[in-house]
């Protein structure tokens, strides 16, 4: 019980600390403390679910489902809060912000893992909506925080837009309060996860049904799905390097989360009903569209932050249609796409991050021959992007084949459309690649101090997670598969 209270709580008592100090280069190695601490008592924690099964307490739950993302986001905001001590120490040098703007900045942070890390362990439905609401609040401020004219816009959109579908998951999770009502022993317990889980077919169908459109819309925007997506690739360019690495590798998969708990609920309330399968259809829909849309644009980027945001829309919009089309396999797949486009998508932006500052610039027509500048800038990025794109022996690999061998077993006729999808996004990252890394390198661009010890882990763990997949975290992915998919393995 105390590992998971400490790693749930630990960043909000940094929020405090980092808030008070003033000591700006003490404050980085601080927020790196913090990370460790959450991450070791996370994995303390992950051996106490493997040990148990479930532990709870205090409102918290953590199963083998979510165990093994409280994991991955104490991990990835260790790493990131690495990349990001020297990185914020070059933007106050560059006067991107100033002394009072790197203490929010570091506040903000332990705030943001806070609220993700509470969404992904509270049993409360109510709690989950606070807590995802916390983490947009956290991360407007981060946005702004050069307080550029395309920033503070960034940030505004960011507020409205996921305002807007954070009270459309409002009224979705009243909705399912109602229907608790009249299912549960004790109505006032009405949106505790568990109990609603175990009473699921009691729940009211209709209800439910209308609840989880809003839930989907709402908790959706927050994913990056089409239509709802607008803000992200904004968010994504406007604010700082390593908030953009964990809006992409943590944030997005808090939202998601939160779906396929919701989805877990509505699929027991309309089994015996005659469209069981509804949240599921829901969700392949606004997968395969989100999917599609963003592999298109990823060929009219001109910003290299905004190229890798609408990546994770897309992949996103993979795992919201693996999801949706449910079973083991498929199941499977999406939460080890989770995974993998996580630790590939945060070490990316952590190398964008050094070639943005390399080049000046984070237009893409601008940075070049950053193998020639700084191999050790250029090299990462290339393999990030062959990782992020899907090539073997990668795990993005292992994870988007289980995810085709799931449709073609399950729904044959979305085959031809990933794969179509998945070219069109091959070719839409490497389009803008190549030059980035093998183009003429300009006469003034230089190197740069870089610190490339996350990325290297990070893509170490893909690369390893595409080759053997350990046997601890395959009982992870097997139990939360059974408990999210409701059938036994195949």
């Amino acid at each position: 019980m105390s590992a998971l209270l400490i790693t749930t709580f630990t960043p909000l008592v940094g929020t405090l600390l980092l808030a008070l100090l003033r000591r700006d280069r003490v404050a980085g190695w601080l927020n790196v403390a913090l990370g460790a601490l959450s991450f070791a008592a996370s994995a303390v924690l992950a051996w106490q679910v493997a040990q148990r099964g479930v532990v709870a307490g205090f409102g918290l739950r953590v199963d083998a489902f979510n165990v093994f993302l409280v994991v991955l986001t104490s991990f990835v905001g260790l790493t990131t809060s690495i990349f990001s001590r020297p990185y914020m120490q070059h933007v106050l040098h560059t006067r991107l912000t100033g002394r009072h703007g790197l203490r929010l900045y570091h506040s903000m942070y332990q705030s943001f893992m806070f609220t993700m890390l509470l969404a992904l362990s509270t049993n409360n439905l109510g709690v989950l909506w606070v807590a995802v609401e916390g983490a947009t609040l956290s991360t407007v401020l981060l946005v702004s925080l050069y307080r550029t004219p395309e920033s503070v816009e960034a940030a505004w959109k960011y507020f409205i837009l996921c305002g807007v579908g954070i009270a459309l998951a409002l009224f979705g999770t009243v909705l399912t309060y109602f229907a608790a009502q009249h299912a549960l022993p004790d109505p006032a317990q009405g949106l505790d996860w568990s109990l609603l889980h175990e009473h699921s077919a009691q729940l009211q169908p209709a209800v439910m049904s209308i609840a989880f459109v809003f839930l989907l819309v709402g908790y959706g925007t927050k994913i990056g799905l089409v239509p709802m997506h607008q803000w992200l690739p904004d968010a994504h360019s406007e604010g700082p390097t390593p908030i953009s690495a964990i809006l992409s590798g943590l944030l997005l998969n808090v939202a998601l989360y939160a779906v396929v708990r919701l989805k877990m609920l509505v699929d027991g309330a309309l089994a015996a009903t005659a469209t069981p399968h509804l949240a599921g259809h829901l969700l392949m829909g606004f997968g395969v569209v989100s999917f599609l849309v963003a592999a298109l644009f990823l060929h009219r980027q001109r910003d290299v932050k905004r190229l890798f945001s609408y990546s994770s829309i897309e992949h996103m919009g993979l795992m919201t249609f693996g999801f949706g089309l449910g079973g083991p396999l498929a199941t499977f797949g999406a939460l080890l796409h989770m995974l993998v486009h996580s630790l590939t998508k945060s070490a990316i932006f952590v190398t964008v991050g050094h070639a943005v500052h390399i080049a000046g610039t984070q237009s893409i027509d601008h940075i070049r021959g950053l193998i020639r500048t700084q191999p050790g800038v250029g090299w990462p990025l290339l393999i990030g992007v062959l990782a992020i794109a899907g090539f073997p022996p990668f795990g993005i690999f292992t994870s988007e084949f289980l995810l085709l061998s799931a449709t073609m077993q399950s729904a044959p006729v979305f085959t031809a459309v990933l794969l179509l999808g998945l070219v069109v996004a091959f070719a839409g990252l490497f389009r803008h690649l190549q030059p980035m890394v093998y183009g003429a390198a300009p006469a003034e661009q230089r190197p740069v101090k870089a610190n490339m010890l996350p990325v290297v882990l990070h893509l170490v763990l893909v690369l390893w997670l595409g080759l053997a997949i350990p046997g601890l975290l395959a009982h992870w992915l097997d139990s939360a598969t059974a408990l999210i998919a409701g059938a036994h393995l195949l």
